[in-house]
């Protein structure tokens, strides 16, 4: 029996995952780490940290599974997209703290952008809205605001990455300086039609091309781990940006299927096959993970999901453990007309408003914590049902059904609202962790411990199965109720920036 191990670097916590031939966690090991919010709105990750926690999760699962280092195939590498690193290329030394996805300080700089009408041409060859979710004003800024970065940048000293680049850096004692297609895309420096680096986006952006990485395929073998971390120089095979690996994962590798992972946000995403489908209702075009030939996937990005649960959590103290929710919300029929709106740091698709914020709406005296924690929940349902509208009414073509995973995927009200919003059935994956298991999948089928994708659809299994039961009239005046809610959470912010 072959095995491969995935790591899954994630914004709240690195996983280590080793899956057997057949797809089964054999074993796994998980590590949060600290959270920094420097400003409002400012999210920043220790690259230090991602890396120690990832390498000891990597060691953790090795030693639980009882495997010798040399029995593993592959390493394959998914990651949290678009979280912006900086680092010198002689030293490894990071100039900054990581910039996550979730952050929002560079707003103005995309304001300015669109001001300049450039929205349009950076869409047309990136598929991506201007936004500051991308990687491509977090660089800018870090040239910008760290002394002396852009000078060392334009002498080629200073080396950007995503987190899948990073990992791949520090595995391979600085040999490799890679990424894939699937994270490429989410810079806004890459054409995702031309499928390589594109100078005139990095003259918007002002970024020098002498920093970024080679892109390769998702599944080939760019290198090893050297032996001194694992214990054997393993090969590293495949890398995916964590939806994308998802959706590959979830055997979703045909045209027309689509999934939608949990996490501390929520992505849907449909595969489009060879099209690169363009969005007219705040979606975005992005490649998928790839083979040989090019994939492309629509996709909508919900940045609070999972994480409304952690602010129960830890900053308002209703919950003791995350999975308290369920429990927490059931003590209550409904939501009491009671709508959360998680838009901590701004909204994302379809309305990309970086200058949302957070609201609850609709309390009365009756309304208690119970009413809050189903309006949590809620949210997360509602967010990731205007994703679907807008993606069917882009395909121009009906939602059979919505493979799910993730980590709130396991709450079955959840997925029995999500599909009662949908119409359409939620049917959940018997592996959860499909993100690892796309990244795994990806380093096996380029060092042959799966023969072809037609093996790897053949061992997906779904573990339940909801199908909606509210009538549509009430569906309707349900997502009716939250597009209020919403309408009160836009722009909240917009006069701290001017």
């Amino acid at each position: 029996m072959k095995h491969v191990l995935a790591l899954d670097q994630g914004t709240t916590s690195s996983r280590a995952i080793l899956f057997d031939q057949r797809g089964t966690v054999r074993a796994a090991a998980q590590k949060e780490f600290q959270q920094i919010f420097p400003r409002p709105g400012w999210v920043e990750h220790s690259p230090q940290d991602l890396w120690r926690s990832q390498l000891a999760c990597a060691r953790a699962a090795i030693s639980r599974a009882g495997l010798t280092p040399s029995a593993i195939a592959a390493i394959g590498i998914t990651n949290q997209r678009e979280t912006t690193l900086l680092w010198d290329r002689n030293s490894g030394q990071p100039v900054h703290n990581a910039i996550v996805w979730q952050d929002r300080r560079t707003a103005a700089h995309c304001e300015r952008l669109k001001r300049d009408g450039l929205a349009e041409r950076i869409r047309a060859k990136t598929g991506l809205i201007l936004d500051p979710y991308f990687s491509a004003t977090k660089i800018a800024w870090l040239l910008e605001n760290v002394p002396g970065a852009r000078l060392r940048a334009e002498r080629g000293e200073l080396a950007f990455g995503t987190v899948d680049t990073w990992l791949a850096w520090k595995l391979s004692g600085g040999r490799l300086h890679i990424t894939d297609p699937s994270n490429a895309s989410r810079t806004m420096l890459y054409d995702i039609h031309a499928g390589r680096w594109d100078e005139e986006l990095l003259a918007i952006f002002d970024v020098p091309a002498a920093i970024l990485p080679a892109v390769h395929r998702s599944a080939a073998l760019y290198g090893h781990a050297e032996r001194r971390l694992l214990g054997a120089e393993i090969p590293i095979a495949g890398i995916a940006g964590d939806q994308q690996s998802a959706l590959f994962g979830q055997a979703c590798i045909e045209r027309g299927m689509a999934k939608n992972t949990y996490g501390t946000g929520c992505f849907v995403l449909l595969n489009t096959g060879k099209t690169a489908i363009s969005s007219r209702s705040g979606l975005i075009t992005t490649r998928a993970a790839c083979l040989e030939r090019p994939q492309y996937a629509l996709e909508g990005s919900v940045f609070i999901g999972g994480a409304v649960v952690q602010w129960l959590r830890d900053a308002l103290g209703i919950l003791k453990r995350s999975g308290d929710i369920e429990k927490l919300a059931a003590n209550a029929p409904d939501s009491g007309g009671v709508f959360f709106v998680p838009a901590f740091t701004g909204l994302g698709a379809p309305h990309w408003d970086a200058y949302a914020r957070g609201a609850i709406v609709g309390l009365t005296r009756g309304s208690g914590a119970a009413q809050i924690a189903r309006a949590a929940l809620e949210s997360i349902a509602f967010q990731s049902a205007e994703v679907l509208v807008a993606m069917q009414r882009d395909a121009a073509f009906p939602l059979s059904e919505l493979r799910v995973d993730g980590g709130a995927s396991v709450n079955d009200a959840l997925m029995q609202f999500q599909a009662d919003l949908l119409g359409a059935p939620v049917v959940r994956s018997k592996v959860l962790e499909t993100t690892a298991l796309g990244a795994a999948y990806l380093a096996g089928l380029a060092v042959g411990v799966w023969k072809n994708t037609e093996a790897i659809s053949r061992q997906w299994k779904a573990a339940k199965r909801f199908e909606p039961k509210m009538s549509r009239d009430e569906a309707h005046s349900r997502m009716a109720g939250w597009s209020r809610a919403l309408e009160r959470s836009k722009g909240w912010a917009k006069h701290e920036a001017q």
